[in-house]
């Protein structure tokens, strides 16, 4: 069996950023989807990593993943990886791992050794797009929790982001989390979302603030470029510290560890080079006391079905993230998808990721450009109601 054809589908769900899918097709006919992570505006860079790998593949056999992970990184990308890179070789290689699995007439799991569970428990993000205020965010959130989630994800502080901010907007977040926590009750677990956004004296200083709400975890309180700073945050607070996000190679995560910067960490396997790279980030971290909790801004499909595969794998998992605005649109072209009840993910149980994509279905909606929305415009629209802020931060 050899590779005979890679393919990219970019797809438009109307919401957050356009969708990157891969197809890799053998010569006896089976084939196999994968995903990359990308972000708004930037997903084309990725289809055209895609495509300029494809000639490095065709005609090798799909079983020798790892080896073909390894030539990427010697001779397409010349040992100098990057962000780009890994992503498009994450979808190559989760298609990949589909092949091998529906070839083996194997769920993927049960081909690196079984799953240590069956269900695995998702948090919903995305459901605060488009809400403003806070009495807006706090709405699509019990929403959500209507939905039958138990533990939600959400970024609390206004505005673009800048390393300094003023006392209000530390207020402003601090307000949001305390109305959301009166809103879902005392069952319903919070998810931070500080997006690298602030220095770490602002991090801390909301941090303990919101810490009588029982908060679940504080993900990237700091720029993890610098992994001190979000190592000094940890040391600081109280509440779990996740970061991982913005970390691609083993090297970064290994820093991440050695500096004890994180209780969690949370890669995201259409973004780190794939199920390989995934189980090695999680064997890393097992032995420093540090939990997985995948990060998974794909769709609700490709990428929840391998985050899922993943997380049913390893010891040391602790929740998986799951965008549940694009779930309306994912299943539009879903022919076999994933089954989430109550905040739990059932383990799928067909050979490969267990999914498949309607092809015509997901070219009928191809990439269409989001608007550019001006970071002034943010800020006019942005309530002020209660809150003053600074000028620098409106002019930037």
């Amino acid at each position: 069996m050899k590779i005979e054809r890679i393919e990219t589908f970019l797809f438009h769900p109307a919401s957050g950023k356009n969708l990157l899918f891969c197809r890799i097709e053998t010569d006896d006919g089976l084939y196999g989807w994968g995903e990359a992570y990308v972000g708004v505006k930037k997903e084309k860079v990725v289809a055209e990593y895609i495509t300029g790998m494809a000639p490095f593949l065709v005609g090798r056999s799909p079983f020798t993943i790892r080896h073909m992970g390894q030539i990427m990184f010697d001779d397409f990308a010349i040992r100098r990886t990057s962000v780009d890179h890994l992503c498009a070789w994450s979808a190559i290689e989760l298609a990949l791992w589909d092949i091998v699995g529906k070839a083996s007439g194997q769920p993927v799991c049960n081909l690196l050794g079984g799953q240590v569970r069956d269900k695995v428990r998702v948090y919903a993000n995305g459901w605060w797009y488009g809400a403003n205020t806070i009495d807006s965010i706090v709405a699509n959130a019990v929403k959500t929790c209507e939905l039958g989630y138990t533990a939600i994800k959400w970024d609390p502080f206004p505005g673009p982001w800048r390393t300094f901010i003023s006392q209000a907007e530390e207020n402003y977040a601090v307000d949001c989390v305390r109305a959301m926590r009166e809103a879902v009750g005392p069952d319903v677990d919070l998810l931070i979302d500080a997006h690298r956004r602030v220095a770490p004296h602002h991090a801390i200083r909301v941090a303990n603030r919101i810490e009588q709400y029982n908060i679940f975890c504080y993900e990237e309180p700091c720029l993890s470029d610098n992994i001190d700073l979000v190592a000094e945050v940890r040391g600081k607070i109280n509440i779990p510290v996740v970061t991982g996000e913005t970390l691609y190679t083993k090297e970064q995560f290994t820093q991440a560890l050695n500096k004890r910067a994180a209780d969690i960490l949370n890669p995201d396997i259409c973004a780190v080079g794939g199920l390989i790279q995934m189980m090695d980030i999680a064997a890393l971290a097992h032995p420093h006391a540090v939990a997985i909790s995948p990060h998974n801004y794909n769709s609700t499909l490709v990428g929840l079905a391998a985050t899922v595969h993943y997380s049913s794998l390893i010891t040391n998992f602790t929740i998986a993230e799951c965008f549940i605005n694009l779930s309306e649109a994912c299943d539009s072209f879903t022919k076999q998808g994933i089954h989430i009840e109550n905040g739990w993910a059932d383990v799928p149980t067909a050979p490969g990721w267990g999914i498949d994509i309607d092809l015509d279905a997901l070219k009928a909606q191809p990439y269409k450009d989001f608007p550019h929305r001006e970071m002034r415009q943010y800020w006019e629209e942005f309530p002020r109601k209660n809150y003053t802020w600074g000028v620098a931060n409106v002019s930037q």
